[in-house]
């Protein structure tokens, strides 16, 4: 059974509250982000003038931060949010605008989610989202009205850049309108592909597609899933089934009839609505943003967590994670949205022993699945490399009990930079 504790903290300048939360989470993010070379490949220094060169308003801030870890020089790197590991989640959402609301499902492992709704005003704006990396946010709303929500791109390139929830944070920290938000993603490099999504509460929205190698693409999608135009992983694509929730949240949002709520109720149920929990693939959130009423709330299946910044309560919620579809699911099927373009024989194939990987019920089979997809598609997999890692893979599995992905997040992104793991 995976349990999630989710908590609620109003802290409008970084204190004891905060201090407990880097206290809680730090030795996990740190035992990470030294495993993964991190100190290595960026020195604080560099880490912190890359800082102060694009995100400068935020270096108070920062500073007090780094004060209450311990002016620990390891955390101080960290807190850059400059150039940090790899990580990669799934996740759907959508807009609407009469009234304005965002909505957006989370998709990851729960055991690798911080389970935090932070309230802050670090820098005199009211911010309330989602915690990710002690101080960053994967998504969130300011008191000007504007909302800013991710969805994983669905590219395996990773490059020079900041964390992208180091970057949501910045951008509701320092900025009113959807213009403004728009001027900041496009100047602050990010270090993987993301599609984020900007709405305030004048039913202004954006929704840009960033990648470390290339500019911000700004479109008027009202959606999106886990790719980026075309199909840049086709394996990614198919497990996330990124162009069939894509299609239906299109479909959702194009009928007349819709309303908000009905916007949100879909979000509970599939496609968008996950339950792949050991996999890292499920939906551990789902965010209702409306900005014109400063309004906002998570739910799930049985649960919801209503907040605004007028009634702000602190409190927390256990979430219990099942791996199965709610029985409070609609019927759907998925035939209807699927993309016919991108069902090669060749996927099918591999769906196929996915398929009978994941219904054995052993994750180290599961995992060799997986990996063996992604070096046939890199063409390394009868490489001396790829059974290095594999052979790390099923290691680390066999300790966990379950599929280590973000072993398998940092496979993909040394493959995008075209490197190979020793």
């Amino acid at each position: 059974m995976l349990q999630l504790n989710f908590s609620a903290i109003s802290e409008k300048s970084p204190s004891s509250k905060w201090q407990k939360l880097f206290n809680t989470h730090w030795p996990a993010y740190k035992a990470w982000f030294v495993s993964k070379g991190a100190l290595e490949k960026v020195d604080l220094a560099t880490a912190q003038k890359q800082l102060e060169k694009f995100m400068p308003e935020y270096m108070p801030t920062y500073r007090r931060l780094c004060e209450l870890a311990g002016d620990d020089p390891v955390a101080a790197r960290f807190l850059t949010g400059y150039q940090p590991p790899a990580y990669i989640s799934g996740c759907s959402q959508a807009i609407t605008i009469s009234p304005p609301q965002l909505v957006r499902n989370y998709d990851y492992h729960p055991h690798l989610s911080e389970g935090t709704l932070i309230k802050t005003a670090w820098n005199g704006k009211e911010v309330m989202g989602v915690g990710d990396c002690l101080s960053g946010l994967v998504d969130g709303m300011n008191e000007s009205g504007l909302v800013v929500s991710l969805t994983f791109g669905g590219r395996k390139v990773a490059g020079n850049g900041f964390g992208i929830p180091f970057i949501i944070r910045y951008v509701l920290e320092f900025c009113d309108t959807v213009d403004e938000g728009v001027a900041a993603f496009m100047r602050i490099p990010s270090h993987m592909a993301y599609n984020i999504m900007l709405l305030d509460k004048t039913g202004a929205y954006k929704m840009l597609q960033i990648a470390p190698d290339h500019p911000p693409k700004v479109t008027d999608f009202k959606v999106s899933t886990n790719h980026q135009g075309e199909i840049d992983w086709p394996e990614h694509a198919q497990f996330s089934k990124t162009i069939e929730r894509e299609a239906f949240l299109n479909q959702t949002i194009a009928q007349s009839e819709q309303t908000a709520k009905g916007i949100v109720d879909a979000f509970l149920a599939p496609p968008l609505f996950n339950c792949q929990y050991n996999d890292g693939f499920g939906t551990v959130f789902t965010s209702v943003y409306r900005p014109a009423e400063g309004r906002m709330e998570l739910r799930w299946p049985e649960q919801s967590m209503e907040q605004s910044f007028a009634d702000f309560k602190e409190g927390n919620r256990l979430i219990t994670y099942n791996e199965k579809v709610a029985e409070f699911a609609p019927a759907y099927e998925p035939s209807a949205y699927t993309a016919d373009s991108y069902a090669t024989s060749q996927q099918a194939d591999y769906w196929i022993e996915y398929g009978k990987a994941w219904a054995s019920g052993k994750p180290s089979e599961l995992v060799n699945q997986v990996a063996k997809a992604i070096g046939d598609a890199m063409g390394i997999a009868n490489q001396e490399a790829m059974k290095n890692i594999t052979d790390v893979l099923n290691s680390e599995t066999k300790k966990r009990g379950q599929v280590p992905w973000e072993l398998l997040a940092d496979l993909w992104a040394n493959i995008g930079n075209g490197n190979k793991r020793d």
